[in-house]
């Protein structure tokens, strides 16, 4: 069944779970737990089964939503399990823990009845509770170890041993071990030892005792840690000889680890006896620390971890396991590799002492490399905690407030995880910390280990706070243990050991072991048996589970999605359900699983549905129904199931397919209900001739009847239905309205059980139905219960009538009164009427009257008397009238003080002119002092003025100045008040400047900075850029007055920069910049005549400036000239000089030289023209040359000019040579060429090529040819591919010609081939050499040729982004890529699959986008996955490629849909596949098209429209198809209320009814009103009323607060705003006051009359307001108004106002005053001491009377003796100083009264005079 928030509440659910609690015997046991329900659930506590009930020693307090068990002195049957279990209407839930008492009660055969031991609120019998525990031991190997437990319980429980979670015979031979059961003289209990008779190695680990009986299970353990003796030999004689590590007989394996990485080494050794282990490194046996952790693992292998390796960790590292049967050695060297970046200086390890520092510094190579912190595994950040510190490459951690949990491995770790690691040891009261974090196994032992510096020390083991019990904590010596067996979720947490303030955590975490649930059911198949049954059958799951299990079968009802269970079956087969097992008739689904301890399977639904019908039975029959006339008559029947049913009227049968109808046209009408299994019929207002009707009721197996009775309608109550309580106030019209079935019916009226006789106070009338009792007047004793009785029934009305409450006038705020001792103290209270009680209180208990409290009344004042207060009178009083309290503070302070502050000496510091108050409060106002400075009394004077002010004392120095300073004294009596002054000179302040102040100055000027400070004589500091000045004829320091001044008499540029005027307190900021003076060209001072030069002629142009550096640029036609290349540039002092060495062509143009790079800054111009040049011979450079020609060939000069145009000839031997025969002459530009054809050995000689101006001679020679021959030979080459090939040789001659060749073939010049000369070299050079270049190059020169081989080797093609494993989905796209280290030839890789070639696919492609290579597959499909390669010649790399098939996906969801009802709903959603077959359903229930319901599928589309949607058509609607199911809300909404007809805007008089008025479409609407914007809510003058569709707003007795704009809304529909106009109702004084005259105590009456009835007024007296009270009162009649004052007093007189609205009348009260009384009396003798103050007090009747104050009949005149005072009616008389001569009779005349009282003096006859007074 499925439960609704909205009907069942919410079911109970536990906040906070009872925590398990163990206790000694005899203390108390508390368990709490916090649960939330609604409603509240019921909680109780059960044990064992049964519910406990409060008793002597159980109780269950409960505050709110906590609920607790408290148990008082626990005894050990009290120990179990305790159920918490909340229930209510929603549901149940419960939580339970355990109560554990450690130490039972001795027993003691011979114990009184009354001392034996209280009963347990459970049951006699309880789980074992261990009374004592095992202890943890250390001891060395060979000795003998006992742990002994006890247990107690009942019935007994049996004890049994193990070790490490396994038993003792699996892990040890019988004779090794020794279990002794205890004595029963031992003690109560069940004992059991166990004995090792001599301790190994191996036997270290954890001793669980468990204890067993039927009620439960309890485990108690210990730690076992046997250790080698230091130098001991064996003391068995079968043991074998300490170890030696012998040496290996094969070479050991080799371990790497990157260093910072952890190596972990696991040795598994096996032996019979258990071997034991001894790890050794490079030889050294090794030791458990910080780095080197030691364990055995689960598996049960023994585990070497070294953590965080460095490089010295490196080396041999030897497992040595042995037993009795000999040893065995396993090792391995571990390799430590280093990173390229190392860290520059590493961490070094550090100590410190707890709550100290520690400090942990490293260096890096690089200052730029960032780092990070790290304890261990976590990272640190930077906090107060851990200061982390970088300076350039220095990396510094501080450690503040060391703990012992900050003991550990640091590392600081830079880019690339190389790190540095060092261990912090912090030295304290704990040696041994905890691990940081334990994580066990559920159901494993945890142990925690601490070593403490000081043995026999007691710490403490807690967890989350709260303390562990004893019994798994244990220490010897330094060690200290917890022990935990068998851990369970509730053991996790945060375990903590505290010694004093040093303490260590751990966090132990319990992990769950996980276990598979079973498998479903198999087979399974229903059959429909007989009518109403159906049959189920399945088979076991296979395989089947390990652990017991049921098999649960549960019911789905077809349309419904609630699966609910039907039950539970233990073995597998077949079960009929039969029709009795559902609640209705129905078709059923059913479903099976298979449920165990670790879990529930899968369900496994049955194929198909049955229809099946409760059979039904009569729970509670018709009965005969007797109604009244008039009255509706209900017949009703309860079954046993849901079933439909027939109703019968009279043999007649009612339409079941209409709820509702009529017998017949006229006749009686019915309507027909069921609800659940509940069936009724109801008759509609029946009459008298209905009665002896028959109703009957037939359903399959039931039939009932019963009859009808009418009879005749009596009298009954309409309202009230219940008992009414009213509350009034006195005076406040009562009444009280009883109305009846029947017009005129007699009623009577009673009152406390008596019959009310009607009077002007009391009146009774009767109207129609209604029966009313008024009462015009309430008073107090008309409080009761009223009784309205006709026909025996009755009408109860309990009416209380109260006094109006009680209001406080004065005080309204907190009171403080201060007093001295025996003074008299008067706490006044006023209140609001004269009869209400008050209650006095003295820090929070009421105060009663005596002698020295008295407590006055006077009409509405109530009075607290202290007459002669002490101090412990003072505190806080409260006068409390009703609800409301006053609130006095008095604070009595003793005579012997009377300076209230300060109390201690007060030191002020002040500075020259500044005001100084000094403050001294007492505790007296009139009290007087005496100012001193420096032991003189001070005088007043305008620099020093002496205030008083209350109790408040100063001293004022307008302008303190330093003689001022010194010691002041407020004195009193034998008091003073010290303050101690001190003056100095106020700080220092610059007035000016106030700003920072900017100066440009150019050289030589004189530069002046000046500073004026507050002080003339304040001495200050001039710095310039940070240095100070110091005064030379450069600088000079000046000071005229307060004005200091730095003056730079010739202001140089190097004098710029920022100047400080420090004064101390205050400084000014000067910059000062001095610029030199603008360049001017000095000479030459016109512009300089064009200069002509020949070419080849040094040109200099120089000019000389104004300023010696000032920098100059040159440029040469506009372009800025490059000093080099012929051309220099010189500065000397002022002068700046252009030096061109020869001038050629291009060095002529315009010469500029401009002072300065800025635009339009001087300049100096200088034009420079150069002739042309001769043409001179440029090649060849030598002026002669030799030619060798041979026989018959071309003879060629060649020369070249400087220039073109040049006139040349050419001799021979002296003869000139024209062009001619053989003979030619040619010349292009400046190339002129002699060529002689067929060269002759006559044509050997000199020739000579004549310039203008210079010349060249050849000397040729004609002779045969030198042989051409190689000199040197090529060199084979080896190169990579991409490289380049250079191959050299000699030939000779040097201008032989050479044939470079390459395998074979002639190379000519191009990209890639380059030819060189070099005199008699020949070089070729092959540029980005391919494997394709490699073979020979063979040069030849002449008959001569030399080769060499060209080795192209070709470069690596390896993968720098391999390939990665790809999972895909059918029919998707996939691509493949890797990245190659250089750019591959076509071809260079080749793709693979599972091995082989790729086949010839179109879904496959390749290609190549420089370095990178892809592979891509269109459309993949379930054969394309596998293992994918791509390999070049030098690397390979592989991925998986896996397919998926392709799954059903939404590619666009269904989505909500909100409509208004009547409308039409379209649902649509897109598949990834077409032609999917899904089915709609809404709330569960499958859609089929139909007229309201259209389902349409096109493709990947589906769509379902739904039409005419109601309200009930909302919910979920969802499409299935195979798995896949996809829902969406649809929320169908009510067509919105619209506002038919608008209110309209209204105009009332104060005082009327105003009514708005609007009318909906809709009767069911709620309508909001508002006024200005703001929701109006219901209230006496305000009401809100629905008739039908019109909604209405009252707003009775309106005011002009009324006044404003109303709107009305109902959803989303406005109307209005309205507008009210309030219009002012005038009033007038129709009657003036009258003016009373009166004595003192009598009344008063004022009487007004006004225009308007319904008119509040409002009177005052004296300018206050006057409230109704006790001599008071204010009434109305009609346009009457009436004020009476009773009880008049003097300070009553005054003017008395009425004022109702604008309207108001005046009148005067006179009131005359009685003579004045004496009301409280000094004592008639009162004793002083001498040197004491005297204080007589009396109280006369009225505040303000005058008194005289006589001694021995003299009048007394106020002074420095007597002092007179008052305080309202309270007079007092302080004689000071009271002397011998003052003892007398004084006395107080007040008016006619007077009284006496003799003052005695005490004290002098004891008095020595100082000359007989002794010292000693």
């Amino acid at each position: 069944m499925k439960a609704s928030s909205g009907d069942q509440g919410s079911p109970p659910c536990f906040l906070r779970f009872p925590r398990p609690v163990r206790v000694v015997s005899g203390a108390e046991a508390e368990l709490k737990c916090v649960v939330l329900g609604e409603p509240p659930p019921v909680v109780v506590w059960e044990k064992g089964g049964q519910q406990l009930a409060a008793s002597e020693r159980l109780s269950f307090p409960a505050d709110g939503a906590e609920h607790g068990l408290l148990l008082s002195a626990a005894l050990p049957t009290d120990a179990g399990v305790y159920v918490c279990r909340a229930r209510n209407a929603a549901g149940e839930a419960y939580a339970a823990a355990a109560v554990t008492v450690l130490e039972p009660p001795a027993s003691d055969p011979e114990l009184q009845p009354a001392e034996r031991p209280l009963p347990s609120p459970g049951s006699g019998e309880g789980a074992p509770v261990f009374l004592t525990g095992p202890r943890s031991q250390w001891v060395l190997r060979g000795a003998e170890v006992v742990l002994t437990c006890r247990a107690g319980g009942l019935p007994e429980p049996t004890l049994y041993w193990e070790k490490d979670g396994m038993a003792l015979d699996e892990v040890w031979d019988s004779s090794h071990f020794a279990l002794e059961p205890g004595r029963a003289e031992d003690g109560p209990g069940a004992s059991l030892a166990l004995r090792i008779l001599a301790a190994r190695l191996p036997d270290s680990g954890v001793y669980v005792c468990h204890a067993r009986n039927a009620h439960g299970h309890a485990q108690a353990g210990a730690l076992l840690q046997v250790h080698q003796p230091p130098e001991s030999p064996p003391a068995d004689p079968d043991e074998a000889p300490a170890p030696v590590v012998e040496p290996l007989k094969c070479a050991p394996k080799t371990f790497w680890v990157n260093e910072g990485k952890h190596a972990k080494f696991r040795c598994y050794v096996m032996g019979k006896p258990e071997p034991e282990i001894e790890w050794h490194w490079e030889g050294r046996p090794l030791l458990p620390d910080r780095r080197r952790l030691m364990y055995r693992d689960r598996d049960g292998g023994f585990v070497l971890k070294v953590l965080y390796c460095q490089a010295k960790d490196r080396g041999l590292y030897v497992c040595a396991a042995r037993n009795s049967a000999g040893q065995t050695l396993s090792a391995v060297q571990l390799h430590v590799k280093e990173p390229r970046l190392r860290f520059t200086r590493p961490l070094q390890d550090v100590e410190g002492r707890e709550h100290g520092i520690a400090v942990l510094e490293c260096k890096v190579p690089n200052s730029r490399i960032p780092t990070a912190w790290f304890r261990e595994d976590q990272r640190l950040l930077p906090c107060r905690k851990y200061e982390q510190i970088e300076e350039g490459t220095v990396r510094r951690l501080i450690i503040h407030r060391l703990k012992a949990d900050d003991d550990g491995i640091y590392l600081c770790e830079m880019r690339g995880r190389v790190r540095t690691v060092a261990n912090v040891a912090v030295k304290g009261p704990i040696l041994k910390r905890l691990p940081r974090k334990l994580d066990v196994l559920e159901g494993e032992n945890a142990v925690l280990l601490v070593e403490t510096l000081e043995a026999g020390v007691e710490g403490c083991w807690s967890r989350d706070g709260e303390e562990l019990p004893v019994i798994c904590q244990s220490s010897s010596g330094h060690m200290h243990a917890l022990v935990l067996p068998g851990v369970t979720r509730e053991d996790a947490g945060e375990v903590t050991f505290s010694l004093g303030n040093s303490r260590t955590t751990t966090l132990l975490r319990v992990k769950c072991v996980k276990h598979s649930p079973p498998g479903p059911p198999i087979s399974a198949e229903m059959f429909k048996g007989h009518k109403n049954t159906v049959l189920l059958t399945w088979k076991p799951p296979e395989p089947a589970p390990e652990t017991p299990f049921i098999y649960r079968l549960e019911r789905q009802e077809v349309g419904s999605e609630d699966w609910i269970q039907c039950f539970s079956i233990e073995k597998a087969g077949a079960v009929e359900v039969p029709g009795d097992c559902v609640p209705s008739e129905g078709d059923y689904r059913f479903r099976i699983c298979t449920v165990s301890g670790h879990g529930r399977s899968p369900h496994v639904v049955f194929h198909g549905s049955a229809h099946l019908v409760p059979t039904a039975r009569l729970v509670a029959g018709l009965e005969d129904v007797q109604v009244y006339d008039g009255e509706d008559a209900v017949f009703s029947l309860d079954l046993s199931t849901i079933i439909q049913g027939t109703w019968f009227l009279n043999g007649e049968e009612l339409k079941s397919n209409e709820p509702e109808g009529q017998v017949e046209p006229g006749a009686l009408r019915y309507r027909m209900e069921q609800k659940g299994l509940q069936h009724r019929l109801i008759l509609h207002a029946v009459k008298h001739q209905d009665s002896g009707a028959l109703v009957g009721f037939s359903c399959p197996g039931v039939q009932d009847s019963a009859a009808l009775t009418i009879q005749e309608s009596p009298v009954h109550i309409l309202s009230p239905q219940d008992k009414v309580s009213l509350t009034f106030t006195t005076s406040e019209r009562v009444v009280l309205t009883c109305e009846l079935s029947r017009v005129d019916f007699p009623a009577t009226w009673y009152k406390d059980g008596q019959k009310v006789e009607e009077s002007e106070l009391l009146v009774v009338k009767m109207d129609g139905r209604k029966h009313r009792l008024i009462l015009p007047e309430a008073k107090v004793q008309d409080s009761g219960e009223f009784e309205c009785r006709t026909e025996g029934i009755s009408a109860f009305f309990g009416v209380t009538v109260q006094d109006p409450p009680v209001h406080i006038v004065d005080p309204r705020e907190h009171v403080f009164v201060h007093a001295i001792t025996s003074e008299c103290v008067m706490l006044a209270c006023e209140v609001d009427r004269e009869d209400a009680p008050v209650r006095w209180y003295k820090d929070g208990q009421e105060v009663e009257e005596s002698d020295f409290v008295v407590l006055e009344n006077e009409g509405p004042h109530r009075r607290l008397v202290l007459p002669a207060t002490q101090p412990s009178d003072g505190g806080e009083f409260q006068c409390v009238a009703g609800d409301e309290r006053a609130y006095f503070t008095v604070t009595i302070t003793d005579v012997s003080s009377w300076i209230v502050y300060p109390s201690g000496k007060v030191y002020v510091a002040a500075v020259r002119l500044e005001r100084v108050v000094l403050t001294c409060e007492l505790c007296r106002p009139w009290a007087e002092v005496r100012w001193t400075k420096d032991g003189e009394e001070v005088v007043e004077s305008p620099a020093l003025l002496l205030q008083k002010e209350d109790t408040v004392r100063r001293l004022v120095l307008p302008a303190v100045q330093l003689e001022d300073s010194g010691e002041y004294l407020c004195e009193i009596d034998d008091e003073s008040a010290s303050f101690t002054v001190t003056v100095t000179e106020p700080p220092v302040r610059i007035i000016y400047p106030r700003d920072e102040v900017t100066l440009i100055a150019v050289t030589l000027e004189c530069v002046v900075l000046m500073c004026e400070l507050s002080r003339e004589d304040a001495p200050v500091r001039w710095y310039k850029d940070g240095l100070e000045v110091e005064e030379s004829e450069a600088l000079v320091l000046e000071r005229d007055g307060p004005r200091c001044r730095l003056v730079l008499p010739a202001a140089q540029p190097e004098d710029g920069g920022e100047f400080v005027c420090d004064a101390g307190d205050d400084s000014a900021f000067f910059t000062v910049t001095v610029t030199e003076p603008p360049v001017q060209f000095l000479a030459p001072e016109t512009t300089p005549s064009p200069l002509c030069v020949a070419p080849g002629e040094p040109v200099v142009l120089s000019c000389e400036l104004s300023r010696a550096g000032a920098p100059v640029v040159w440029s040469h036609n506009g372009r800025p000239v490059q000093e080099g290349e012929g051309l220099e540039l010189h500065a000397q002092g002022p002068r700046r000089v252009l030096c061109i060495q020869a001038a050629g062509p291009a060095h002529a143009g315009l010469y500029t030289c401009q002072s300065g790079a800025a635009p339009g800054a001087p300049s100096l111009s200088f034009t420079v023209q150069v002739a042309e040049p001769p043409v001179r011979v440029v090649a060849p450079e030598a002026a002669q040359t030799r030619v060798r020609s041979t026989p018959g060939g071309d003879l060629e000069l060649v020369v070249h000019l400087s220039g073109p145009g040049g006139p040349v000839r050419w001799y021979k031997d002296g003869e000139r040579l024209a062009s001619q025969g053989r003979v030619q002459l040619d010349q292009a530009g400046a190339r002129q060429v002699l060529r002689v054809q067929g060269a002759r050995s006559g044509d050997a000689g000199e020739y000579l090529c004549d310039a203008p101006q210079d010349s060249r001679i050849f000397l040729v020679s004609v002779e045969e040819p030198l042989p051409v021959k190689l000199v040197s030979e090529l060199t084979p080459l080896t190169v990579h591919e991409g490289d380049d090939a250079t191959f050299r040789c000699e030939v000779s001659p040097p201008d032989a010609d050479v044939t470079w060749l390459r395998n074979g073939a002639v190379v000519t010049p191009g990209p890639q081939v380059e030819m060189a000369q070099n005199g008699s070299s020949r070089i070729l050079t092959l540029r980005g050499c391919q494997l394709g270049d490699a073979g020979t190059v063979t040069v030849r020169a002449g008959s001569t040729a030399t080769s060499a081989r060209l080795h192209v080797r070709e470069t690596e093609l390896l993968f720098l982004r391999r390939l990665q494993d790809v999972r895909a989905e059918e029919g998707q796209d996939v691509c493949l890529e890797v990245e190659t280290g250089r750019v591959g030839a076509a071809g260079a890789v080749r793709w693979l699959r599972g091995g082989q070639p790729l086949p010839n696919d179109s879904r496959l492609s390749m290609a190549q986008d420089g370095h990178i290579h892809r592979l891509f597959i269109h459309g993949v499909i379930l054969a394309d996955q596998g293992t994918y390669g791509c390999e070049s010649h030098h690397d390979r790399t592989l991925a998986r490629l896996s397919v998926r098939p392709r799954q059903l996906r939404v590619l666009r969801p269904l989505e909500d849909v909100t409509i208004s009802e009547g409308g039409s709903a379209t649902f649509q959603l897109e598949l990834s596949q077409e032609g999917v077959t899904g089915e709609w359903a809404r709330g569960g229930v499958r859609l089929y098209p139909g007229p309201k319901c259209h389902i349409h599928s096109d493709g990947h589309r589906h769509q379902l429209v739904l039409n005419g949607l109601g309200l009930a058509d909302s919910g979920c609607v969802s499409f299935t198809a195979d798995s896949l199911r996809c829902a969406a809300r649809l929320i169908v909404r009510e067509v919105p209320v619209t506002i038919v007809r608008g209110p309209q805007d209204l105009e009332v008089t104060e005082g009327d009814t105003a009514t708005f008025e609007c009318e909906l479409s809709q009767a069911l609407a709620d309508v909001t009103w508002e006024k200005d914007g703001s929701a109006l809510t219901p209230s006496p003058r305000l009401r809100l009323q629905a008739l039908g569709t019109r909604r209405l707003l009252q707003l009775r007795r309106c005011g002009p607060s009324d006044a404003g704009t109303y709107s009305c809304a109902v959803g989303t529909a406005r109307a209005g705003p309205v507008r009210l106009t309030v219009r002012e109702r005038t009033v007038a004084v129709l009657s003036e006051l009258r003016s009373v005259s009166t004595r003192e105590g009598d009344g008063a009456t004022f009487e007004c009359t006004v225009s308007e009835v319904e008119t509040t007024g409002r009177w005052e007296l004296g300018g206050r307001p006057l409230r109704p009270g006790a001599r008071v009162r204010i009434r109305q009649e009609g346009k009457k108004h009436i004020l009476v004052l009773s009880e008049l007093r003097a300070e009553d007189a005054g003017e008395v106002r009425f004022q109702a609205g604008p309207a108001q009348s005046l009148a005067l009260l006179e009131v005359e005053a009685l003579p004045l009384q004496m009301c409280r009396h000094p004592p008639r003798e009162k004793t002083v001491l001498v040197g004491r103050r005297a204080v007589l007090e009396v109280t006369v009747s009225r505040s303000g009377g005058h008194v005289c104050w006589l001694r021995e009949g003299a009048e007394l005149c106020p002074g420095d003796k007597y002092e007179m005072r008052s305080h309202g009616p309270t007079h007092s008389l302080v004689i000071h100083d009271v002397r011998p001569e003052d003892q007398g009779t004084y006395c107080c005349q007040a008016g006619r009264d007077s009284t006496h009282t003799r003052l005695l003096v005490e004290g002098f006859s004891s008095l020595l005079p100082l000359d007989h007074v002794c010292l000693s």
